[in-house]
């Protein structure tokens, strides 16, 4: 079992993050948080652990050292959402220029 103040703090980050991913997010909901497989180890926590009202401990392929914020939402998908409705400017010159000749 990891030191109690640890399992506080990182209990305390985990909720920050939660509450900024909703806040940012209105249309996902936040069901998790993903750990590396040695940083759920060393943390003490066990796979499938309610760590907060809603919130379970999962492992994942995640870096060590990092969480993320596991929800029912796409973000990849948002992001793509967002690229389709960029504005496309064609790149296509309107004037002819003669290209100067090399000696």
């Amino acid at each position: 079992m990891s030191d109690t103040s640890k399992i506080a703090k990182n209990l305390r980050v985990f909720q920050i993050a939660v509450n900024a991913h909703d806040r940012e997010n209105p249309t996902h909901n936040a069901w998790g948080i993903g750990l590396a497989p040695f940083d759920l180890e060393r943390l003490g926590f066990d796979e499938g652990e309610e760590i907060l009202p809603g919130i379970v401990i999962q492992a994942d392929g995640g870096v060590t050292g990092n969480f993320r914020v596991l929800c029912d939402g796409d973000h990849d998908e948002e992001l793509s959402e967002e690229a389709r409705e960029a504005e496309v400017v064609e790149a296509v010159g309107t004037q002819q220029v003669e290209a100067p000749r090399q000696a």
